[in-house]
């Protein structure tokens, strides 16, 4: 295998050298400037969601709000039913115990006439 003859260095080489690197990363800059520029455009839309995500929570927030407001009438409501319904068990009862005299009456008269007749008889 053959190589090749080492060429020399000279000033003209190297100032091309130079010159070559220096385009190269002057690329290199307009690259990094346009990613910064992109980068900085995506911060400045995640920004932007972040605010309308924030108000949307705010709103959700809100919303919330006004449920438990409405939770706390219907646990109200429910109170004032159950009121009505432990007054309304207390009459069921005393018609109850009236239902109840009232058929031990009728079959107290029943047994005494059956016995009236029976004497009679």
């Amino acid at each position: 295998m053959q190589t090749m003859p080492r060429e020399s260095w000279t000033d003209e080489r190297l100032d091309e050298f130079g010159r070559r690197m220096d385009e190269r990363f002057d690329r290199v800059d307009e690259k990094f400037t346009d990613v910064d520029r992109r980068f900085a455009e995506t911060s400045k839309r995640i920004d932007a969601v972040r605010g309308e995500m924030k108000e949307g929570f705010e709103q959700v927030d809100k919303r919330f709000e006004q449920v438990d407001k409405r939770f706390e009438q219907i646990d109200k409501r429910f109170e004032g039913v159950e009121t009505r319904l432990d007054k309304l068990g207390d009459g069921i009862a005393s018609i109850q115990k009236a239902i109840v005299f009232g058929a031990v009456t009728m079959s107290s008269a029943v047994v005494a006439g059956l016995i009236a007749l029976l004497i009679q008889g």
